[in-house]
């Protein structure tokens, strides 16, 4: 399946969210939760929703071509799989978001839940709405540099 779409939540008080309904049977055979690489430092941070199987593949796409024993794999490495955290939806489509990754993205309880293709993100409220509004002015330059393959 693919992801689409923007829609606006509230995590409840046991940092629980609940899925949008067109995604639910995409996730109904299990959850990872992981934190989101961001190529900017001064981006803002958010957590991915994925199935397993698409977790799998984008870790080992992004591993693959690297030596084990390199330090920046083992380092890529560190971060997939000690931050992020297999899970499922409870009898309400809820997943609960762990502690540490509610800080690494800065969420409080206004959320932003997006489709990134592969998978879902989920944003502080502030954080992406600024974002975004930041993206919408760069992504005609985006768009330009992509065609510059000459």
């Amino acid at each position: 399946m693919t992801f689409r779409g923007t829609f606006e939540h509230a995590l409840d008080a046991k940092h629980r969210l609940t899925v949008p309904a067109k995604f639910r049977a995409a996730l109904a055979d299990g959850v990872v939760l992981a934190a989101s690489p961001e190529i900017n430092a001064d981006a803002p941070r958010s957590i991915a929703i994925w199935t397993p199987t698409a977790y799998d593949v984008y870790t080992t796409a992004t591993l693959q071509n690297l030596s084990p024993m390199s330090p920046k794999a083992r380092e890529l490495k560190r971060f997939f799989f000690g931050n992020s955290h297999d899970t499922e939806l409870d009898s309400a489509n809820r997943v609960m978001i762990p502690p540490p990754l509610m800080r690494y993205a800065g969420l409080d309880r206004e959320v932003v839940v997006t489709g990134a293709g592969d998978c879902l993100e989920v944003w502080d409220r502030g954080a992406y709405h600024s974002y975004y509004e930041d993206v919408l002015v760069r992504i005609p330059d985006i768009a330009a540099s992509l065609a510059d393959t000459a």
